[in-house]
């Protein structure tokens, strides 16, 4: 069995879904921004709890007992380790030594340890492998000014800060934290004396960003794992949409291409589809689309040889007549022999008539524009004229409703295909009955209905009257030749094609019906 290559819309919604599930991993693109902007605002809490602990030590005298004693009140409550040191750079209180310490230490600075339970899970890992290469090339199109606001980048130590802030400048350093991947902040501050006076000591405030290091492990984590599971899901949506969308046109592609012969004819039609998307919509269409066209192929290559049948009897008829007349010596023979010649010539004349206008009407109909018409209109027209070439043979009664029944058609085509029935209708009725027209509304179609009082039609041809060329009239021969057998045909076509239909039954208390249903145009 051969694989068949995956389709290009199969491919196409697979990178379409799997480009979408990459929005996730832009986020990792902005940790970068995060983490600055963490460690901004980490310094900032720092630089605060600084300078209150520098006014609340600018008020007294900067000794080793008033700076202890407020370390004390802090209670050792915050993550950052404070120190203070006097003009000397001598240390006169350390939070990291005081007895109040919720937060474990290391290295002597107060810091959360790492929790590395995320970096080492294997999905953290894998990501991690893949995410290193796109980092490096990242890093080396990243511009200088922002390697520059890194902290990273801060060559200040701890002892230069402490020297700066003792000359009366604000003093930041950055060191790694012994023993783990973080680094450790220092945000240094001067004290200076009541009301402005000289720097009299500094305030250094140190913080590990073990906190948000681990928050970020913990976030690419999550990002990596939304990004799988929507690979995953991309994957399957890309499979099950293929299945359901590229499988079925592949196959309406493959019933197109074995549709036609080698020598352009239809060989069979689209089979159907009970699906009810828009795929089976097409389905449908496409099938209703080759089964007219078969139809339509079938009228073409009927007519010829319904046209030569139908010239046949004629022309026997004519010649056989010719050849008599030839032959006669008789006045009286010869002109009944030349009334015979007239009649066919005439019988073939509306046989060439109701050919071209079969031919026309196929033609003509998908050119000739369609406008709304109201079918009560036509009918009373088509009655009427009916009525003054029956010349009180017959009655016409119709009926129609009080409202508009529009539908969209030529007025003339309309009424040439209501008038062939009518007059059917008409030639079927004794002297002295009735032929009923009606019209109403049924559904979403304009249904016409033409009864008469005629013998009915015999059930074996009820399938045939709207054969071309078909007349079954064993009582008149007279009626039988002056009828070709066209006007129900003709009638046909041109219902059929503003996308109707037209039926012939039998009335259960005698006589023949026939239907005609147009689509209805919206209100």
């Amino acid at each position: 069995m051969r694989l068949r290559a995956p389709s290009r819309i199969s491919v196409k919604l697979l990178l379409f879904n799997v480009l979408l599930v990459f929005l996730p991993l832009a986020g990792v693109f902005s940790l970068h921004t995060l983490e600055r902007q963490l460690l901004d605002l980490q310094e900032r809490s720092m630089v605060q709890q600084g300078r209150l602990v520098a006014a609340a030590l600018s008020s007294d005298d900067l000794t080793s007992d008033s700076s202890r004693r407020l370390i004390e009140r802090l209670g050792g409550q915050s993550e950052s380790r404070i120190r203070i040191v006097d003009a000397a750079e001598k240390v006169l209180a350390d939070s990291a030594s005081t007895p109040a310490r919720p937060v474990a230490t290391r290295g002597g600075d107060r810091y959360p340890r790492e929790d590395p339970s995320s970096r080492n899970r294997v999905l953290y890992r894998i990501g991690a492998a893949l995410w290193r290469p796109l980092e490096s090339f990242l890093e080396l199109v990243r511009s200088p000014p922002d390697a520059a606001r890194s902290p990273a980048s801060n060559d200040v130590t701890p002892r230069t800060a402490v020297r700066k802030a003792l000359e009366g400048r604000y003093a930041a350093a950055l060191q790694e934290s012994a023993g783990q991947r973080s680094l450790t902040l220092y945000s240094v501050l001067p004290i200076r004396a009541a009301g402005g006076g000289p720097v009299i000591g500094a305030v250094v405030v140190s913080q590990s960003t073990s906190r948000i290091l681990s928050a970020l492990w913990l976030v690419r984590l999550h990002v990596f794992r939304v990004f799988v599971f929507s690979v995953i899901a991309a994957a399957i949506l890309s499979l099950l949409v293929s299945a359901t969308i590229a499988r079925p046109l592949v196959r309406l592609r493959d019933e197109a291409d074995d549709l036609l012969d080698h020598r352009g004819r239809l060989k069979r039609t689209f089979g159907g589809s009970h699906r009810s998307d828009e795929i089976g919509d097409l389905t449908r269409a496409l099938e209703k689309l080759t089964a007219r066209l078969e139809r339509h192929l079938v009228f073409v290559e009927s007519l010829p040889a319904d046209v030569s049948h139908e010239f046949k009897n004629p022309l026997a008829s004519i010649r056989s007549a010719a050849e008599l007349l030839m032959q006669s010596g008789e006045e009286e023979e010869k002109e009944q022999l030349g009334a015979t010649i007239e009649r066919e010539v005439a019988r073939l004349s509306r046989l060439l008539n109701g050919v071209r206008e079969v031919s026309k009407i196929d033609a003509a109909l998908d050119t000739e524009p369609a406008e709304p018409v109201d079918v009560r209109a036509v009918l009373r027209e088509v009655v009427e004229e009916t009525a003054g070439r029956a010349r009180g043979r017959v009655r016409i009664d119709v009926s129609t409703p009080s409202r508009p029944v529009v539908v969209a058609a030529s007025a003339d085509r309309l009424s040439q295909a209501v008038r062939n029935v009518v007059d059917n209708a008409v030639s079927f009725t004794p002297d002295g009955g009735c032929v009923t027209v009606a019209a109403r509304e049924q559904d979403a179609f304009a249904l016409i209905r033409v009864d008469d009082e005629g013998s009915g039609i015999p059930p074996e041809h009820l399938a045939r009257v709207f054969d071309r060329f078909f007349s079954f009239r064993p009582q008149d021969e007279q009626l039988r030749r002056e009828h070709d057998g066209l006007g129900l045909a003709i009638a046909r076509a041109i219902v059929e094609g503003y996308g109707g239909a037209i039926d012939a039954t039998n009335r259960t208390q005698g006589g023949a019906r026939f239907e005609l249903r147009l689509p209805l145009v919206p209100p």
